[in-house]
């Protein structure tokens, strides 16, 4: 168990990771603070800049078993952070205002305990992966060659939940959130005078033709296999000027589908629509996609798993309002025969939701996360 000392020492690590808020591939400095603090809990190995800046510590057990991992983010959010407390982000446009501080927390406990007892067996992995944010984490530290040799037969995390009460875990086993994809669609016509638009090539129809017309293609609804949902995000016509009539138009859509296989459908779907639109206008087309989330699947087992441990630990959970819409890359780590699981941990129900401007991790949740992880990790490895 956490001791007093213990509590005392990881709220204010957290508190210290909250005032330095990196973003998305740029978190060198807090994946920094985390080697530095694990080098006390002498993990055999500590691998750094792991599909970015990710660090994975190791920590072997006595003898052969499977590999467990643990995962944590780094990053934090490009929003300004609204708060009086004394340990509010230093960052001018950034802060941790999804609990990814509080996250790497849970596993520094973790690692205090596992660094007092060894596992009986096996390996333990502490994974700090970055670029949660924008979907890029997992999927570049997964693709790592160094990743080859950590791959684990399990894997596990936890994010916070406000609207939960307290202490209180949604779980559930198979699909537990949204696959999601960032659609960029540049129009190219022609630029002119805008006291002589005829002489150039205006995507502003083709604009105003596709904001809806991409938008049909996912109307929402109940979360199932067939699930589709397409959100406008931004919308750009020419420049901002009253002499220059419009030469070329952005539109950004993000798409959302319950499962993987339809996104690639909706996908297409979307571009053959903004590419028909586009040539019926005479107008240039190109497309970039962005924030790749793959969809978060909840393995059967390594559920169950999770699903003792809280019992064990008497704390109560059920499914709560899974599946949600929200996307999450940890699925990433349940590909290539790793069981994985994610659980849902309440900070309250009144509690700022995740990524307000007014969010801050409750400290007080630590010692119930390193608990729920220290259970789950001495089941499986002993």
């Amino acid at each position: 168990m956490l001791t007093a000392a213990d509590l005392g020492a990881l709220t204010t690590f957290r508190r210290e990771l909250h005032r330095f808020p990196e973003v998305s591939r740029e978190e060198s400095a807090t994946a920094a603070r985390i080697v530095q603090a694990l080098a006390v809990l002498q993990p055999d190995q500590v691998v750094t800049d792991l599909g970015g800046y990710g660090v994975a510590a190791v920590f072997n057990g006595s003898a052969d078993g499977p590999t467990v991992l643990f995962r944590a983010e780094l990053d934090a959010l490009p929003i300004e952070e609204l708060s009086v407390a004394a340990h509010r982000s230093t960052i001018p446009g950034k802060g941790h205002l999804c609990g990814h501080d509080g996250h790497m927390t849970l596993l520094m406990g973790l690692g205090r305990l596992i660094a007092r007892q060894r596992p009986a067996r096996g390996r333990v992995v502490l994974m700090f992966q970055p670029a949660e944010e924008d979907g890029s984490g997992a999927a570049a530290v997964v693709a790592d060659p160094r990743f080859a040799v950590l791959r684990p037969d399990w894997a596990f995390s936890i994010h916070n939940m406000p609207g939960l009460p307290f202490g209180y875990s949604a779980l559930k086993a198979g699909a537990v959130n949204c696959a999601s994809q960032g659609l960029k669609i540049t129009l190219t016509g022609k630029t002119a005078h805008a006291s002589l638009p005829e002489t150039g090539l205006s995507p502003a129809l083709a604009l105003a033709r596709l904001i809806p017309a991409i938008s049909a293609l996912g109307r929402g609804g109940p979360l199932g296999p067939e699930y589709r949902l397409v959100t406008i995000t931004h919308a750009r016509l020419g420049e901002a000027a009253f002499g220059i009539a419009p030469g070329e138009a952005e539109v950004w859509a993000t798409l959302r589908t319950m499962e993987d296989g339809q996104m690639a459908a909706l996908r297409g779907a979307a571009m053959d629509l903004a590419r028909a639109e586009a040539t019926a206008q005479g107008l240039g087309i190109r497309f970039s996609h962005h924030d790749d989330f793959a969809a978060s699947v909840n393995d059967v087992q390594a559920t169950g798993h999770l699903a003792r441990a809280l019992e064990a630990l008497a704390m109560p959970y059920d499914m709560g309002d899974l599946p949600m819409r929200a996307s999450e890359d940890f699925g990433r780590f349940g590909q290539g025969g790793t069981r994985s699981a994610m659980l849902f941990l309440g900070v309250g129900e009144d509690h700022p939701a995740l990524h307000n401007p007014d969010y801050d991790f409750p400290d007080a949740l630590t010692p119930l996360g390193v608990q729920i992880f220290d259970r789950v990790l001495r089941n499986l490895l002993g």
